[in-house]
């Protein structure tokens, strides 16, 4: 069972304890992503989360990675659309050390000008590595063009344009703006005691209250995005309006995205790849925000196969809607579910994750028990009413990436 202490600032602790572990992870959550940026700066906060591990003023970038190797830990970092999350995995007997860094790393950062220069170059390369990526490029210029003009289209990475006007004075007084005692959640999971709780409330108990105002919302928009690249298979994207975090029916959701592309057993892996040869990968995801979401379908395959494999998926598509799942379907991908979910809660890490998502996100955090029952309440009217909201043609978007054809082909493969 988890605890939750609100300082009179407005941190909140999440923690939660397991008996059967001798490590602690803690992690360090700001509600403030690429989506709260300005576009003038967009990327800034992903900037932050490399500057923060280039030195304090109390320690090096090298001391910083000297001492956390000496206690046998792991400190890493990741920046989302919503927010940012800075993380150390230890023994429970270094958990004094690890806060310790963590909170020198936010309270401390130095965000030297020449630092900044070499991070810059780094990022640079980062997004370079990317745009090579046609896989990681089909997903973000899909999610630049459906959330367009809103904050929620730019990327997390920035641009080559907004990462130039962004120095250290720059990233100073973004973070004494948005780094906000209202917007910070500490998730602390594993092996601990009340006296370390204790030591990292007080840490962050003498920041001044304050928070910064919900970022602007984003509405769903269908759209078609192609972009020619010499890539020796075209790589694309089929999307809908998806739900948004702490919906209702995100575990019919969850279920009804397994049985088309979850696994080896789903239906577009047997009938697209394992029946008809078309595609190596093709798999279905649910991408969701606070405001909004993503229902995707992603794969890759040769030009000349483009046609038949889309036409394929479409028809997989149209009999889900038109005679829903069978209950075979319905067990096999409510286990696999659970199983997902379950097992990454046997990690220290994945259940810091859990703890810091359900209080920003979600409205709730769940003990596994109540996992399962939600689960196992799915029915199959469930998630043939759930495949229908969803899977509506009229708002169908697309992205495709290499030897592509025209926006209004691939419509015309689609919705022949």
């Amino acid at each position: 069972m988890h605890r939750k202490i609100t300082l009179k600032n407005g941190v909140r602790i999440l923690c939660e304890r397991i008996d059967s572990v001798r490590s602690v992870s803690v992690g360090i959550w700001v509600l403030n992503g690429s989506r709260n940026e300005p576009k003038k700066y967009n990327g800034i906060s992903h900037f932050i989360e490399h500057m923060l591990f280039k030195g304090t003023t109390t320690r090096t970038a090298a001391e910083i990675a000297s001492k956390m190797d000496s206690i046998g830990g792991q400190v890493n970092a990741f920046t989302t659309k919503e927010c940012t999350c800075f993380y150390a995995r230890v023994l429970d007997t270094h958990f004094a050390e690890a806060a310790d860094i963590l909170t020198d790393m936010l309270f401390n950062a130095k965000f030297d000008e020449s630092d900044v220069a070499v991070e810059r170059g780094v990022i640079l390369e980062e997004i370079g590595m990317y745009n090579d990526s046609p896989e990681d490029l089909v997903s973000e210029r899909l999610m630049s063009a459906v959330y367009s003009p809103t904050p929620l289209s730019m990327p997390i990475l920035g641009t080559p344009k907004s990462l130039r006007a962004i120095d250290g004075l720059t990233i100073r007084e973004y973070v004494q703006k948005n780094y906000l005692p209202g917007n910070i959640v500490i998730s602390v999971s594993g092996s601990f005691t009340d006296a370390d709780i204790d030591l990292i409330s007080e840490m962050f108990s003498g920041m001044s209250p304050g928070e910064t105002s919900p970022p602007k919302k984003s509405v769903y928009t269908h759209t078609t995005t192609v972009k020619r690249k010499s890539t020796e298979q075209n790589h694309i994207i089929l999307a809908f309006e998806g739900p948004q975090y702490g919906s209702p029916d995100r575990f019919t959701n969850a279920i009804m995205a397994n049985i088309l592309g979850g696994g080896m057993s789903s239906r577009l892996f047997r009938k697209v790849r394992e029946e008809q040869g078309l595609c190596y990968s093709i798999y279905s995801y649910i991408y969701s925000h606070s405001d909004t979401g993503l229902f995707g379908i992603y794969t890759a395959t040769s030009k000349e196969t483009e046609r038949q494999a889309l036409g394929l998926i479409a028809d997989v598509l149209r009999d889900l809607l038109d005679n829903g799942v069978t209950d075979e379907e319905l067990n096999r991908a409510r286990e696999q579910s659970k199983a997902n979910v379950l097992l990454a809660l046997e990690s220290t890490v994945s259940r810091m994750n859990t703890l810091a998502r359900g209080e920003l996100f979600l409205g709730e955090i769940l003990r596994p028990e109540e996992i399962i029952e939600r689960y196992d309440s799915v029915t199959r009217e469930q998630v043939l009413d759930s495949a229908r909201r969803i899977i509506t043609f009229d708002k169908l978007s697309l992205s495709a990436v290499g030897k592509v054809a025209t926006a209004e082909e691939y419509m015309d493969m689609l919705l022949q």
